[in-house]
């Protein structure tokens, strides 16, 4: 490419302002990329100082001047923040400064390239808005969760187990024409008893919250699977970190849903669980060899569950699917987004542009 053709490609660039700084930090140079980005025509801003698209408190601190020397010092400088256009209006930018030298070791000037990456950022402050109100969500879930499971362990059961201990008095009273038919209630509420018990298990299991996701689906399906269904299942994990516990929770509450489903159902001898890290995220499978029936769409198989599962799995940010066909079974798939702990972002200015 000739030195003409160059030019003209650089001068025509219109994502990135890219534009030539003396060895003081002058401007030379000016394509049509740094003027749709900062607002300056070339004949408006070609020898002044690059230091005017930085706001006022990075100029008192000095920091133009520190980046030219970082840039001489180590060759180049990249940075993300605040600019400011001609306008005065700010754009978070990313900035990359390099230290031109010619044949000889000396410094001849630098070559700038700033893109405006504004857009980005306020995707990045979007997607953070929601993952915070996807958090709160599900704590809330959680704690409402507790709060019932509590209720009924503490009066509805504490309830019943008092009249079960009742009829079992009166059983031994009362005549044994009555006998027979006070032991037919207390079964009954003993049945209920255990119902409920099961039901604020599912509401809130131990430790659900506390011990991470690996070890909550362990417990969960020695527990619950193995021991109360008497279901064989096997249950893998590659993970390469453990996630936030609103996300282990959501994983949990859809696995737990997928395993109903498959005892109540699929009539199958055994259930597969696989937990992996995929694609920024953890990939979750339930996979049983039940009659593989197909899902109804009119509601008629346990249609509220499926819905449950594919809205806990969207709402995190992810997707949901199921696969099933008869004779081999169902497998229910889901990706949800695994996210690290994070600093907060950069907070904004008062004069950052609407």
């Amino acid at each position: 490419m000739t030195e003409a053709a160059f030019t003209l490609l650089v001068q025509g660039v219109l994502d990135y302002g890219i534009f030539m700084l003396d060895p003081q930090g002058h401007i030379i140079s000016w394509n049509a990329g740094a003027e749709r980005i900062k607002g300056y025509r070339a004949e408006d801003i070609v020898g002044q100082h690059f230091s005017v698209f930085y706001p006022p408190e990075d100029q008192a601190s000095g920091k133009p001047q520190w980046e030219l020397e970082t840039a001489v010092a180590d060759g180049r400088l990249e940075d993300e923040g605040w600019r400011v256009r001609k306008d005065g209006s700010r754009f978070w930018a990313n900035v990359v400064i390099t230290a031109l030298w010619d044949e000889k070791g000396v410094l001849r000037g630098f070559g700038k390239v700033t893109r405006d990456m504004s857009e980005r950022r306020a995707a990045q402050h979007a997607l953070s808005e929601r993952r915070r109100l996807f958090d709160h969500l599900v704590q809330a879930q959680e704690t409402e969760r507790r709060r019932i499971a509590w209720d009924v362990h503490d009066d509805s059961i504490q309830a019943m187990v008092a009249v079960a201990m009742r009829l079992e008095l009166l059983a031994d009273r009362v005549p044994d024409s009555f006998a027979a038919e006070l032991q037919r209630l207390d079964t009954s509420v003993r049945e209920a008893i255990g119902r409920l018990r099961s039901l604020t298990f599912r509401l809130h299991p131990p430790g659900i919250d506390r011990h991470g996701l690996v070890d909550g689906l362990s417990s969960h399906l020695a527990d619950v699977v193995g021991s109360s269904w008497g279901m064989p299942y096997s249950f893998e994990h590659q993970l390469d970190h453990e996630p936030s516990p609103e996300t282990a929770i959501t994983i949990f509450r859809i696995v737990q849903e997928a395993l109903l489903n498959v005892h109540k159902h699929a009539r199958g001898s055994k259930v597969d669980v696989h937990v992996a890290s995929a694609d920024g995220g953890i990939v979750t499978r339930v996979v049983d060899d039940g009659t593989g029936a197909p899902v109804a769409r009119d509601g008629a198989r346990d249609h509220f569950g499926i819905i449950e599962m594919r809205e806990r799995a969207e709402t995190a940010g992810g997707w949901w699917s199921i696969h099933s066909r008869p004779g081999t079974g169902t497998t229910v798939e889901f990706w949800l987004p695994n996210h690290l702990p994070t600093p907060p972002p950069p907070a904004p200015s008062p004069d950052d542009a609407p």
